[in-house]
């Protein structure tokens, strides 16, 4: 394409700059991409990015402005160490079909020009705006995609088109907007929203990266959510400099490290099948060569020029051709320059090999018609888990679940409790303990009987588990003891507390109902206490025993612990909220 712009918009087009920011694996910290974007707006006269496109939107220009703009990115990208191994992010306004030189195969040349591989880049589309009459965000999103092209919508969740575009076109990555993420780890709802949308995607074979990420929390959210990718002020800020983009952020890769847990930590590599993967250009000759090669093999992992994987080919596809002549000439006529297998793949679950197990069988679960889940390693195809091997997982987890769990309530017993304080006594993150003793519970099982007594029991169990969030650690010490913790920001202290004051109003308004309406209306019952003297017993409550533990708090370890839960829980039952609290200094 020949460009004709004008004078003037060549001239800003010249004062124009493009900064970059990362983004990274959120299991590892090694770059995966950088997205590129407009700086130096202001200098040629705009208050914003958006003012500027639609100016020269007006003036009928945006296609040749962009194109340009495009071969000005490509020209600083390539200044970036391994650029090669690493993709560019370019956001497309969505009305550039509505100009009137709007031609194909004009990224192509640049790409040529450049000697950089279509893999190499991702059109972002914005879902954020609406978008004029005579051109729509799914025709942007399908020629492009029909031109091979990675495309990734921008904003999701918060534009005009939302499922539909994942319905409809299916993009191959989506980012989850900033509003989603701000304060996720505090915010239930929005992480159930985030929790839905990124297993949709994922078993779609859409990756997933959570945008805007600023804190720790949020960061770490995301990971054990399941997202891939991240992108955000925690990582790297914007940079002009080509040279400030690293390969490795080592600092983000400590901080994953360092908070994976060990309980979690699973030999993923046994139970993996590294079935050879095939190119998505391969031709069909080549795919059918491979399943005489490999008979026992009924799914073919499908990657493209960067080793990442984009789905799976199924055999059963492939003999639907094969068992009629016409059908198998058609297969393999390879006269067209367009890959015949691209358009026979499935959609495939792809995760990072260093995510948590429940996650991959949460997503596996989730799919009744999942054949697996492809396993990566920074990004590129690593292995795959068939339908069998994730079974013959979940089965495992659940012998050793049963082995654990108290037979009465189901919830994890002591073992559980013991590796979790003792992993508390060798890191240095913040934590919140609770011991919760039912009061008053031995008097109520003398005069109501030990059947009544395990039914108020698996109440408050129940209670636990629907009213604290799923992030809380939740275990039945034995009898009427039960202990619950979670690792947490010194921030979100009060947050956890009022939880843990709700479970306790809960059960105390819960519990009357056990009772005869004799012994409700007294508000207390008649038995013998330990030494066997006759007493009045004031009706069922509970108290809690909390001990905070801030970062890098000393006197961590599990005796120590133990004892202030234990020694505390006589004081929680004489406050008048049956709440004691204290802290590790």
């Amino acid at each position: 394409m020949e460009n004709r712009l004008p004078n003037k918009w060549l001239d800003n087009l010249a004062v124009l700059d493009i900064a970059f920011q990362p983004i990274i694996n959120i299991h590892t910290g090694r770059i995966y991409a950088v997205e590129a974007l407009l700086r130096n707006y202001q200098e040629v006269g705009f208050d914003s990015i958006f003012d500027l496109f639609d100016k020269i939107y007006k003036e009928n220009l945006l296609y040749s402005f962009d194109i340009a703009l495009r071969e000005k990115a490509i020209q600083k990208f390539i200044q970036i160490d391994n650029f090669k191994n690493i993709k560019l992010f370019y956001n497309l306004d969505n009305r550039l079909f509505e100009m009137p030189d709007f031609s194909s195969g004009n990224t192509s040349k640049l790409l040529k020009k450049y000697d950089i591989k279509k893999d190499n880049i991702c059109f972002e589309i914005s879902e954020r705006h609406e978008i004029s009459s005579d051109c729509n965000m799914e025709q942007v999103l399908t020629h492009y995609k029909e031109e091979n092209f990675c495309i990734a919508i921008d904003d999701f969740g918060v534009g005009y088109s939302g499922y539909k575009l994942l319905y409809d076109s299916t993009p191959d990555v989506i980012k989850i907007d900033r509003f989603f993420l701000k304060d996720i780890e505090k915010d239930m709802k929005k992480k159930v929203m985030v929790r839905n949308i990124t297993h949709l995607a994922i078993q779609l074979g859409i990756k997933v990266i959570a945008e805007g990420v600023e804190t720790k929390e949020e960061l770490l959210v995301c990971r054990d959510i399941g997202c891939h990718l991240a992108q955000g002020y925690l990582i790297q800020k914007p940079t002009l400099h080509t040279n400030e983009i690293a390969q490795k952020y080592s600092d983000m890769f400590e901080l994953l490290k360092k908070d994976k847990r060990a309980e979690n930590e699973y030999k993923m590599d046994s139970y993996l099948d590294k079935i050879k993967s095939l190119s998505v250009h391969s031709k069909m000759s080549q795919v059918i060569e491979y399943f005489k090669k490999y008979p026992e093999t009924s799914v073919i992992p499908i990657v493209n020029s960067n080793e990442e994987p984009i789905g799976i080919l199924q055999e059963n596809v492939i003999k639907e051709f094969l068992y009629s002549q016409y059908g198998k000439s058609l297969l393999l006529n390879d006269g067209t320059k367009k890959s015949k297998l691209r358009n026979l793949i499935s959609h495939c679950g792809v995760t990072d090999v260093n995510s948590d197990i429940s996650t991959i069988i949460e997503l596996f679960s989730n799919n009744p018609e999942s054949k697996g889940i492809i396993l990566t390693n920074n990004s590129k195809y690593y292995g795959y888990l068939s339908a069998r091997a994730i079974i013959n997982i979940m089965n495992e987890e659940n012998l050793v679940y049963a082995r654990e769990q108290n037979p009465l309530t189901k919830l994890p017993g002591n073992t559980m409790i013991e590796r979790y304080i003792s992993a508390i006594s060798t890191n240095q993150d913040s934590y919140m303990l609770c011991y919760f003793d039912l009061d008053n519970f031995k008097a109520y099982n003398d005069v109501y009987g030990f059947r009544n007594g395990d039914r108020v029991i698996l109440l408050f169990a129940d209670i636990i588990k629907k009213h604290l969030p799923p992030e809380f650690s939740k275990a039945h010490i034995g009898g009427d003891d039960f202990f619950v913790a979670i690792k947490h920001d010194n921030l979100d202290d009060y947050f956890y507390i009022k939880n843990i004051l709700k479970v306790i109003k809960k059960f105390t308004q819960d519990a009357k109902d056990f009772y005869s309406k004799e012994d409700k209306q007294r508000g207390f019952i008649v038995s013998k206490d330990r030494e066997e003297n006759i007493k009045e017993f004031p009706l069922l409550t509970v108290s809690a025993s909390i001990v905070i533990i801030p970062k890098r708090a000393k006197n961590r370890f599990s005796g120590n612990i133990n004892h202030i839960l234990s020694s505390q829980k006589k004081v929680a039952k004489h406050e008048y909220n049956h709440l004691s609290i204290s802290s590790l200094l």
